[in-house]
């Protein structure tokens, strides 16, 4: 159930890019927020990296986005960001966690590094990333509806 609520909210952060423009998934349609549809995604491809791979598998892979001089860098520099890249390199993030999730062997199983709130289980992320993918898809939806009038799930 925790994998196909995760997947629904992916596929549902897909559905409200879906047709877009680059210039589009840039536009910052909320002023005076700088949040736009493609920071969504680049944030959403480092926060899958972050938990399954780096978190729950220890996996030593960089974060995507270099938070030296912007702790926010997954949101901004998208101004000449390329969309079907960076779609991309989130569909390559997304099937990478669920070979993670998939070859575990419960839900219960531990993450190999712990967070700022300790050592965390499978099961706990899996409901933190649906958590995570609920909100974004809310700011998704406004972006989206700013951008084209497209409304809905």
């Amino acid at each position: 159930m925790l994998t196909a609520w995760l997947d629904w909210h992916r596929a549902t952060l897909a559905l409200k890019c879906d047709g877009l423009t680059g210039d589009q998934l840039r536009d910052r349609s909320v002023p005076p927020s700088g949040l736009s549809l493609l920071g969504l995604i680049r944030h959403m491809a480092d926060v899958e990296r972050g938990w399954f791979r780096q978190v729950f598998a220890g996996e030593d892979v960089p974060d995507l986005y270099d938070r030296t001089a912007d702790p926010d860098a997954d949101f901004n520099g998208t101004d000449s960001g390329d969309g079907p890249a960076t779609m991309a390199s989130w569909a390559a993030e997304c099937d990478l966690a669920r070979k993670a999730v998939a070859t575990a062997p419960s839900l219960d199983v531990l993450a190999r590094h712990a967070t700022r709130t300790g050592t965390v289980s499978l099961r706990w992320i899996l409901v933190h990333m649906i958590e995570e993918y609920a909100r974004h898809n809310g700011h998704a939806d406004l972006l989206r509806e700013r951008i084209d009038g497209a409304v809905g799930d």
